[in-house]
């Protein structure tokens, strides 16, 4: 893609897309209240996720220091828990948390990702600095100031997936993780232009993690902890960058060895806007139901249809799902599901569950739920194909719908009708809808984790929005810690 002369050892100038990066993170001033609003609640929904998590065994283990012992005293606190760690691996415990139950928020476009995944780093770095300059009687980081970062690593993930599609290169989503958050986290220790551009580009150099471990036959809890591994890797170039290591000018353009040429066929990437705060003013959040975004909506269909089919499990003749094409390459799947993973990566079975018993939560990917015979006979009916409308309106930048729809059909001829819903709870168009359901799912997580006395008094911060702004991070995060 280069059109340096790779027999010439002379640096080029920096790639344009990592100039743009580091123009947008130490230029550009983030003047929209709805774009701070949104990101107060996708802070608060996240800490909901990271609470949630701790009450599953497997995702517990994954947290504390990388080597037994390895703590580091007045370190970033890892929240519902006691660990305090240097930076790096509190962005991979933060991460785990964030992304373990994949009910966090998500960006749909030519590439899926959840951009608050990002708060593993923003979140280790800024409690870390946070502490850092109380000790030494500088200004801490406040949350105004994290939201801010919040808002432009959510921009910078979400502008690189409207047009460019990793998953079609067999590489996973969480390379945007780790671009933004290197980006953010260089910036955040200091570093200017010059670091974010160094430390971007090592990012880049780094390569992506293959998608095989989402999709059958190889799905597997890896991708409830890649997002916190992508942190990790993220802080370790930034204290790097900032360190002064030597960036990679053409990491992306030089011909044969770039990213371009080795991972991406060749092309160059494409951008539907410039920087700004689009993505975190549409992010999706996912409130009811801890299901792959591209369920939700199948997921409401099938909730709503519950009593109509319940006591009639056993006459059901086929059960049709209409769906989008993005879909029907993630989480169409039939077959033996193997583990927790599988099944919340498989729409037939995200479906199966409310028919049969009007809920989905995280435990019903569980393998006690799943031995109930009923939901693979239930996913033997299912027919799932593409509606060619969902697909055309899931890629639409004015609309960005997540559509399904799903009938059931019963041996003696008769049928439910078709439910078919295009936005889920979470999408910008329901957020009046759905605030009121986010704000309930954090008071009851953080009530399901923490003493009366704390969430009585995170319950009382997060509601006054100007003192919760400018709350210095760390105080608001030992809220949260045991």
């Amino acid at each position: 893609m280069s059109s340096h002369d790779i027999r010439s050892a002379k640096r080029p100038d920096p790639d344009q897309a990592m100039v743009d990066i580091a123009n947008y993170i130490t230029d550009y001033y983030i003047g929209s209240s709805e774009a701070y609003t949104t990101a107060r609640y996708m802070l608060l929904d996240s800490l909901a996720c990271a609470m949630l998590a701790l009450r599953h065994p497997e995702c517990v283990k994954h947290l504390g220091p990388l080597v037994p012992g390895a703590h580091l005293p007045g370190g970033a606190r890892v929240p519902g828990t006691s660990f305090e760690l240097d930076p790096v691996q509190a962005a991979y415990n933060i991460g785990v948390q964030v992304r373990w139950l994949d009910f966090n928020d998500t960006w749909l476009a030519a590439e899926w990702g959840h951009p608050s995944d990002n708060l593993g780093a923003i979140l280790g770095v800024g409690d870390y600095l946070s502490r850092k300059a109380e000790r030494e009687n500088g200004k801490p980081i406040t949350v105004r100031d994290i939201l801010t970062w919040a808002i432009k690593a959510h921009e910078i993930q979400g502008a690189y997936a409207i047009k460019n599609s990793f998953n079609r290169v067999g590489l996973d989503h969480v390379i945007l993780v780790r671009l933004a958050s290197a980006a953010v986290a260089t910036h955040m220790l200091g570093g200017g232009k010059d670091e974010i551009i160094t430390a971007v580009s090592h990012s880049w150099l780094d390569g992506g993690a293959l998608r095989a471990y989402r999709h059958a036959p190889n799905t597997g809890p890896r991708k409830s902890w890649a997002a916190g591994d992508a942190c990790r890797r993220a802080v370790t170039h930034a204290l790097n960058a900032v360190k002064g290591v030597v960036g990679y000018p053409s990491a992306l353009t030089a011909k044969t060895w770039g990213f371009y040429d080795v991972a991406f066929k060749g092309k160059a990437f494409e951008f539907e806007r410039p920087f700004g705060s689009h993505v975190m003013e549409n992010v999706l959040f996912k409130i009811s139901h801890p299901a792959e975004f591209h369920a939700q909506t199948a997921v409401e269909c099938a909730m709503q249809l519950h009593a109509q089919v319940a006591g009639r499990l056993d006459q059901i003749d086929r059960i049709e799902i209409e769906t989008q094409e993005a879909a029907m390459r993630i989480i169409d799947k039939t077959g033996p599901l193997a583990n927790y993973a599988d099944r919340d990566h498989c729409l037939q079975y995200m479906v199966a569950v409310p028919l049969a018993f009007g809920r989905l939560g995280a435990d019903d990917y569980s393998d006690a739920v799943a031995a109930d015979p009923r939901l693979d006979a239930l996913r033997g009916k299912m027919q799932v194909k593409e509606n060619p409308r969902f697909s055309e309106e899931y890629l639409d930048p004015e609309k960005r719908f997540i559509g399904n729809a799903v009938q059931v059909f019963f041996k003696d001829g008769s049928s439910t009708e078709k439910v078919s819903i295009d936005t889920p709870v979470g999408h910008r168009e329901r957020r009046g809808e759905g605030i009121p359901l986010l704000l309930n799912k954090f008071e009851a997580a953080v009530r399901g984790q923490l003493p009366a006395r704390k969430v009585d008094q995170i319950l009382a911060l997060t509601g006054d929005t100007s003192r919760f702004e400018a709350t210095p991070l760390h105080r608001f995060v030992d809220l949260f810690t045991l």
